[in-house]
């Protein structure tokens, strides 16, 4: 019986560790549709895109920074990696999609989906096989709870954590409390607020808006490099179609949460991540997916517009 306690709890761990990197990718889906009502579809290779950042990062400033301590190398890396993925995300915009805010609405989805296609085959053109990434720091393992086995003496039952779990954990709450505060307490959060609600007025009070869904989109992708580089680390093998099931599944989180709602994406990445975790520890791991699509189904039939979301206002 308290072994089975102690696996549940390690698989909870798990769940944190995996809802986090959900959780992060899932805000640059509802932050892009709070503001535009689109789904970019490229915000799935993007995340991709974070983790190879972060191995080419890795193999430059490693040796550069050799006298510093791995954590200080680890935010230099991170900070690096959030910065050039965000205005990669905000170039994509004024590129691709800002031309088309006028156009039917299929035209933006075909070009997020292209614009997806291509950083692939781009990456895959400079990467054709799966790359390991570097080990940034020590991964040190903490015996949180230690009891003897009478069963087996020889191997005791043990709850760890280990020092990747924490900083993924911490570094992915620390990003999303940031990006409420920023939300609700910022004169841009404000701005981005009254583009999702009423986005042919808010120009009438003078607020820039091409300025301000630059910066969503720059904000937004540079959560996902985040995010992409926290899953680099934690399955250190990278390929240019890791972004492909990650980033639906993400999509997933937010739909569920409520896409548009900050907080909804947050605790759809949760969700999703501790239904990912806990199916396997129930059912074979081969029903993992099957499982994780069909929470969307379920919850879009009982709550159409997701756990938080809310139904758009409607203009007479």
């Amino acid at each position: 019986m308290l072994d089975d306690v102690l696996y549940l709890a390690q698989q909870t761990i798990n769940a944190l560790q995996q809802g986090s990197i959900y959780a992060l990718i899932a805000l640059g889906y509802t932050m892009v549709y709070g503001v535009l009502t689109m789904i970019n579809f490229a915000h799935g290779d993007l995340f991709m895109l974070g983790a190879f950042a972060c191995m080419l990062l890795a193999g430059v400033l490693t040796p550069i920074m050799a006298g510093f301590p791995p954590v200080l190398i680890f935010i230099v890396i991170l900070l690096l990696v959030m910065l050039i993925i965000g205005v990669l995300g905000a170039s994509i915009e004024r590129i691709a999609y800002r031309p088309l805010r006028a156009a039917p609405r299929v035209s933006a989805i075909i070009t997020a989906l292209g614009c997806g296609l291509l950083i692939e085959s781009l990456t895959l053109v400079i990467f054709p096989y799966s790359k390991s990434m570097p080990l940034l720091f020590t991964n040190t393992t903490f015996e949180l709870v230690k009891i003897a086995n009478p069963q087996d003496p020889d191997n005791p039952l043990t709850l760890t954590l280990t020092a990747l779990q924490i900083i993924i954990i911490c570094v992915a709450l620390a990003l999303m409390i940031a990006l409420d505060f920023l939300i609700r307490k910022t004169r841009y959060g404000m701005a981005m607020r009254a583009i999702s609600f009423d986005a042919r007025t808010v120009p009438l009070m003078g607020i820039p808006v091409d300025r301000v869904i630059s910066m969503t989109f720059l904000i937004g992708a540079g959560l996902g490099g985040a995010a992409g580089m926290l899953y680099g680390l934690a399955y250190p093998v990278i390929a240019p179609s890791m972004g492909i099931l990650v980033g639906w599944k993400a999509f997933i989180a937010a739909v569920v949460g409520g896409i548009g709602s900050i907080r909804g994406a947050v605790l759809g990445g949760f969700i999703l991540g501790a239904v990912e975790v806990l199916a396997v520890v129930v059912f074979d791991s081969s029903y993992r997916d099957l499982i994780s699509y069909s929470l969307l189904l379920v919850i879009l039939i009982f709550k159409p517009y997701g756990l938080l979301g809310q139904a758009p206002n409607q203009k007479v």
